[in-house]
């Protein structure tokens, strides 16, 4: 007979991918090894030992004007996303981030009456914005875990157990990111500069800001010869990427995977990158960078009217500054972006003063005894347990 638990995790897009994984290895460390997982994630999650549904780059998509036409789709892969948890059985449900998808087969989960417990990982930023949210969650997970520190108090009220956990990002490869290996892997010289360029995970924020990013790293090879490009991609749009480069005079290194990512982005004097995890990734690194951010100018009308925060950018969040520059919209140009990386070049004030805010984000995301990985297993077994004992 098979005593194993039965884990499984929804992941629509590579950060939750990359938190799935980290958690899958703390969950078989702490069972020893006896836990079989099921569901839907990425690479990182597929060399953890789970098979996906199908190929989460379906989900990469964002913004409502993306989203429309990718309805039927994303309406199908739910129906089956729960027909494969009734099928399997499992000791727990969680979804990872990505409470669009997420949330809607916990919905019909929760309507089937199965008994399983849900839980959620990633806690919908309802300070931003949708602050109802925080409301309804009940209804459809047994319990939220949470990222950072102030999340807790917008859902306890509504009878919602939570739990801080922490950041992952403070378990990110990139902080132990090797940049000799990588300058000797590709053979990059020395005395080249490397900027990362870092434009998304999903296939519009790709599309709407490579372009840009592109133009902006010609312009500064016009200025600095000895500049070396970079993209580090992920799986779910790298096809994209490469075909995007195609017609591009610029030499422009792509590398996929996550160790040659991790040590580009380590080996990087400056980088320019889309708004999201990767750019607390860089912060938690000490790379200075720069973020840029399109979207379709209805989903930024949408966005401008429901948002409730001053910036963007996690690390200016967590210290109510700006040290990260936020080019959004219309200010998403190749000249604005060049004005920063010069900055960064040339390591003036504005340099320092990313720097000095940099430390002040690992202090407030800190380091505990336990990882927020270990923390969150810690967690979801009790829940398992506790659902047993009834």
């Amino acid at each position: 007979m098979n005593n194993n638990l039965k884990i499984y995790l929804i992941a629509g897009e590579p950060s939750g991918d990359a938190l799935g994984a980290r958690l899958m290895r703390a969950i078989k460390k702490k069972t020893g090894g006896k836990a079989e997982f099921f569901g839907i994630g990425g690479d990182t999650m597929e060399k953890e030992g789970m098979s996906s549904l199908f190929d989460i780059s379906e989900l990469a998509i964002m913004g409502l004007c993306e989203v429309i036409p990718s309805i039927p789709r994303v309406l199908k892969r739910i129906g089956q996303t729960v027909d494969d948890i009734v099928r399997i059985r499992p000791d727990v449900v969680i979804s990872i981030d990505s409470w669009s998808f997420g949330s809607r087969v916990q919905k019909k989960l929760r309507a089937l009456k199965t008994g399983i417990p849900q839980i959620h990982y990633v806690a919908p930023q309802v300070w931003a914005w949708k602050k109802k949210r925080a409301r309804t969650m009940y209804k459809y997970v047994d319990h939220l875990l949470t990222l950072l520190p102030q999340e807790p108090k917008y859902f306890t009220p509504y009878g919602l157990p939570t739990t801080f956990v922490g950041h992952p990002v403070i378990e990110s490869p990139v902080v132990h990111g090797d940049r000799e290996i990588f300058r000797r892997k590709y053979s990059i010289d020395a005395a080249q500069k490397i900027i990362c360029l870092l434009p998304g995970s999903r296939h519009n924020e790709v599309s709407r800001l490579l372009p840009i990013f592109l133009e902006a790293a010609q312009m500064l090879k016009q200025q600095h010869p000895e500049l070396f490009f970079v993209i580090p991609t992920v799986k779910t749009v790298a096809a994209r990427v490469k075909n995007m480069l195609k017609n591009n005079p610029l030499p422009v290194l792509v590398v996929e995977g996550e160790e040659d990512r991790h040590n580009a982005m380590s080996a990087a004097a400056a980088a320019i990158a889309a708004s999201g995890t990767v750019a607390l990734e860089l912060a938690i690194a000490d790379v200075p960078h720069v973020i840029g951010y399109k979207v379709a100018p209805v989903t930024a009308a949408l966005v401008k009217h429901f948002l409730h925060i001053q910036f963007v950018n996690l690390s200016n969040i967590l210290l109510g500054r700006e040290i990260v520059p936020e080019l959004l919209q219309e200010r998403c140009v190749a000249s604005n972006i060049v004005l920063y990386i010069n900055r960064f070049l040339e390591q003036d004030s504005f340099y320092r003063h990313q720097a000095e805010g940099f430390k002040k984000v690992r202090e407030v995301l800190g380091v505990g005894e336990q990882t927020p990985s270990e923390k969150a297993a810690d967690v979801i077994l009790q829940i398992i347990a506790d659902t047993r004992k009834v």
